[in-house]
């Protein structure tokens, strides 16, 4: 009665089965093999109900043929009875009514009509209930229904023997109804014939044979009426019974949707707990990620802080730049003042050379007088002039010399301070590089050295070790070990003696680097220390440098807060000394007459 579903549609699990996807799949599996033996046990059946039926229909049908065949032969006996005995009980019918009022003819002839249409209805309700499924399929095929004959139920005998009771109370109810009516008909008969001839009674008996055929007629049609009446309840109750089965077959249906629904719902438990665990397993994930996440917001942290003071380095590093740029331009500076202080000196000196030649000229001059006995007194000059005038140029003359000894000598003092410090700087430069220099190459020295020894201790002890395997051979080859006392033992002992004096001086000359390694290592450390105390001092002299001039920043505010006060306190003076004047002139004016 119901379609089979398509199945379950498992989607394989990515990252393989587990045991408890294992059980899932073992209890989904049970589930299945008993969802497919219920619908098995429910087609089954359904076939077996449906033989069941086709041979119930079978074995009505022939009982039915067989009791058609039995009613014909009872009505036609019947009609034959009623034929021969009609008028003899009609007529004793007759008396009978006479003699009561007519009450025992209607009661016998109802009774003789009630075992008439017993069997009449016995027959029909055999013929009723075995044709019902030929008139259904029959109606079936008219309306095209043809897929529905199949689920027709034919109801049970039980069910139909009921409502045939119910339709033979009717119709008794009917038959007394007309029996009553007749009755009456009968006694006015009964009663004209009584007081008439046997003429008459021949007549009153063809009128009451008519009257009664025509009842039968009526209780034939209301007999009609009553099939059909019965044939529409029967096909009523018949779709009725479809309908039930049908709504079996809705029911079938729901059930088996709702056993899909059930296995969809197990389903969407079963992905529901695997996207559970796909989320325990993202969660785990994002766990570890976002610690991962933390680890590196933290070295980028750390990365930010190295930056920041790589930058500050670089800072630092491009203020000894420009410091070491200033001091480059003092230094051009110096030198082009120690150029100029040159130039300077070379015109004193080519002034000194003019003046030595002078007084050079002045002694051959006067070596020359004197050769010709001309004597320069203190008072005389030898153009003739006098004394003093000769002695203030002698003066005039001292004084210009002595200005330019004195202004020589400030010259000169002051361009071997220039040179000296200029001799000073490039000393301490020259000293710090050649001292790094150095102290360089006596780390590649010592580098060098201690390779050097280490390749030659390891050469010798692979010397001494070949020579141990040499004696060893020799001794276990030689049996007699002390005649070669003399021989080559005595070399043997010379190279070890040799070869011992090597180690014990690399020996030396390593402790000895190693010492000198140390003392440069000091030497180094040491100076970084002095770096450190100078890049120490230089920051507190930077943050002094910025704390006086935010000091001097201050006292300009302050500087600028005075003035502006001052100036308030001027123009306020200059108002009140205005409004002084005015109330000077006022009174002025006030005293005048």
């Amino acid at each position: 009665m119901g379609s089979q579903g398509p199945g379950r549609k498992r989607t394989p699990s990515k990252n393989g089965l587990t045991a408890e996807e294992d059980a899932l799949n073992v209890i989904a599996k049970e589930a299945e093999a008993r969802l497919a033996a219920k619908r098995a046990a429910r087609t089954e059946a359904r076939e077996i109900r449906m033989r069941d039926l086709e041979r119930q229909q079978k074995e009505e049908d022939s009982e039915r043929y067989t009791r058609i065949s039995r009613r014909h032969a009872s009505v036609s006996d019947d009609e034959e009875r009623m034929s021969v005995g009609s008028r003899s009980n009609i007529q004793l019918d007759l008396d009978a009514a006479g003699a009561y009022g007519g009450l025992p003819q209607a009661s016998s002839y109802q009774s003789h009509k009630k075992s008439k249409k017993k069997k009449k209805h016995s027959s029909k309700t055999e013929d009723c209930s075995s044709s019902v499924a030929s008139f259904m399929r029959s109606t079936a095929s008219i309306s095209g229904l043809s897929r529905d004959l199949d689920r027709v139920v034919i109801p049970d005998l039980p069910n139909v023997n009921g409502r045939l009771s119910m339709v033979d109370d009717r119709l008794e109810r009917d038959y007394l109804e007309k029996g009553s009516s007749l009755a009456s008909t009968i006694s006015g008969a009964t009663l004209t014939s009584l007081g008439g001839t046997s003429s008459r009674r021949g007549s009153g008996d063809t009128s009451i044979s008519a009257d009664t055929e025509a009842s039968i007629r009526e209780i034939k049609d209301s007999l009609l009426e009553m099939e059909e009446k019965y044939r529409k309840a029967m096909v009523s109750n018949a779709q009725l019974d479809n309908e039930k089965t049908n709504m079996m077959y809705e029911v079938d249906t729901l059930k088996d949707s709702l056993m899909e629904l059930e296995e969809m719902l197990f389903e969407t438990r079963r992905e529901l707990e695997e996207k559970c665990k796909d989320l325990e397993r993202e969660k785990h994930a994002h766990s570890i990620l976002q610690f991962q996440f933390n680890e590196l917001k933290e070295t980028l942290k750390q990365s930010e802080e190295l930056l920041t003071e790589i930058r500050q380095l670089r800072l630092k590093q491009d203020g000894y730049f420009r410091e070491i740029s200033d001091l480059q331009e003092t230094i051009e500076w110096k030198n082009k003042k120690i150029g100029a202080l040159e130039r300077q000196k070379e015109f004193s000196d080519a002034i000194r050379n003019e003046r030595d030649e002078l007084r050079d000229e002045v002694v051959q001059l006067k070596d020359i007088l004197k050769k010709h006995g001309i004597v320069l007194g203190p008072d005389l000059a030898t153009n003739g002039e006098t004394g003093e005038e000769v002695g203030k140029a002698d003066q005039n003359s001292q004084t210009a010399s002595a200005e330019i000894r004195e202004g020589s000598s400030v010259l000169e003092i002051r361009l071997r301070k220039l040179v000296d410090e200029r001799e000073n700087l490039i000393e301490q430069v020259c000293f710090w590089q050649l001292l790094y220099i150095d102290f360089v190459l006596i780390l590649c020295h010592y580098k060098q050295d201690f390779l050097f020894y280490s390749v030659q201790v390891k050469r010798l002890k692979g010397q001494l070790e070949q020579k141990k395997q040499k004696n060893g051979i020799e001794e276990a080859s030689s049996p007699e070990g002390d005649v070669l006392e003399n021989g080559t033992d005595s070399n043997i002992m010379d190279i070890q003696r040799d070869a011992n004096r090597q180690i014990n001086d690399l020996r030396f000359k390593l402790v000895k680097s190693e010492q000198e390694v140390t003392a440069h290592e000091q030497n180094v450390t040491r100076l970084e220390g002095q770096v450190t105390r100078y890049k120490a001092a230089s920051e507190n002299a930077e943050k002094v440098e910025d704390e006086l001039k935010a000091e001097k920043r201050k006292l300009q505010r302050e500087l600028r807060s005075a003035l502006d006060k001052i100036e308030e306190l001027e123009s306020s003076n200059s108002h009140l000394s205005k409004r002084l004047e005015k109330m000077k002139s006022g009174r002025a004016t006030a005293t005048t007459p």
